[in-house]
């Protein structure tokens, strides 16, 4: 077994953490962390999980660099607000810990794009070069080598998986691409803030974040790997009144004399052999992916217009959070990449 700690585990990510490396069966949760509820059994403040065996006898410590390492893990999960998780890298790793975050905190490669997007200095630059970027359809192998993994963004995922096979390919032109997501209101976090009250989310349908949402700096890193030029994109994020799950619809115009057969093609052979992504001539659903850690993807052409339209779906708190997490978990200890997520 190997021993694991979670860090911030009683947000909705640290949550999902905690339940689905509860029954990954390779691992012992040796200890978890949350500075709001420090010496409380994790079961009284995450009832959902109460009396599994893996969880009964735990109780939150405090979240210091100090008490991770105390635990004896051999890795840990960062499930903190960005800022906070940078502070608990440097030592954790010096410790000779392995980490997976789940913030913004190592996602870009920059030190002034982070501070130009998140709006403060970062608290480690010094190791932004060695985080291997978490979305193993992407970097797995990246991602198998690393000591640092920057768990990707739930909207980046949900984009990314669609664009970066076609811009490898040099399928669809760099400068058109715009996207429109849906959220549910569990991307906030679990806060209490008067915007996310039930009857300000209930039946109603709104964008935020926009012109330029935080994630819009990751996101337009990768695409700029992917297709070796800058691509700079639109997108308009919303909050949709569901707990969780993600739509996203991308738009773009293929190059010329690129059919939406080729386009199929590239998509179809990228994840023909991926676990967690479903590409298909259905149209993706958030009920179909809420619980699971599946990203659904479809394409159609608009004839009219010749614009390509990209749809994605995924659960936000699991393929765009904990469960990608796990699955980064897995390439970088030696687990199957499916374990304790199927």
């Amino acid at each position: 077994m190997t021993d694991v700690a979670i860090v911030g585990a009683n947000g909705y990510s640290g949550e999902e953490l905690c339940s689905l490396l509860a029954r990954h069966g390779g691992v012992r949760i040796a200890g978890v962390t949350s500075r709001q509820h420090a010496g409380k059994p994790v079961g009284s403040i995450l009832p959902r999980l109460k009396g599994h065996p893996a969880i009964r006898d735990l109780a939150f410590s405090n979240a210091t660099a100090d008490d991770v390492i105390k635990t004896g893990a051999k890795y840990a999960f960062l499930a903190l607000p960005h800022g906070l998780a940078a502070e608990f890298a440097l030592p954790l790793l010096n410790a000779g810990l392995k980490i997976v975050d789940l913030s913004a905190d190592f996602r870009l490669r920059e030190a002034d794009v982070f501070q130009e997007f998140y709006g403060e200095a970062h608290a480690a630059p010094e190791l932004l070069a060695h985080a291997a970027y978490g979305i193993p359809e992407i970097w797995r192998e990246k991602i198998k080598a690393a000591t640092l993994v920057a768990s990707a963004g739930c909207y980046p995922t949900s984009i990314l998986l669609p664009l970066v096979p076609l811009l490898r390919a040099g399928q669809i032109v760099t400068d058109s691409i715009a996207v429109s997501s849906a959220s549910g209101v569990s991307g906030a976090g679990r806060k209490a803030d008067v915007a996310y009250l039930y009857a300000e989310c209930n039946e109603s349908l709104r964008a935020y974040g926009l012109p330029k949402h935080r994630h819009l700096s990751e996101i337009e890193q990768e695409l700029t790997f992917a297709a070796g030029e800058k691509v700079v994109i639109t997108f308009v994020p919303h909050l949709a009144p569901m707990t969780r799950g993600i739509h996203t619809t991308t738009f773009a115009k293929p190059k010329e004399g690129v059919s939406l057969a080729a386009i199929k093609e590239t998509l179809t052979q990228a994840y023909a052999n991926e676990p967690f992504v479903r590409f298909g001539d259905t149209l993706p659903d958030t009920k179909n992916v809420v619980g699971t850690n599946y990203c659904d993807i479809a394409a159609r052409l608009d004839e009219r217009t010749g614009r390509l339209i990209l749809l994605s779906a995924e659960d936000n708190l699991v393929k765009g959070a904990a469960g990608q997490a796990v699955q980064c978990f897995n390439l970088m200890a030696g687990f199957p990449e499916t374990q304790g997520l199927l």
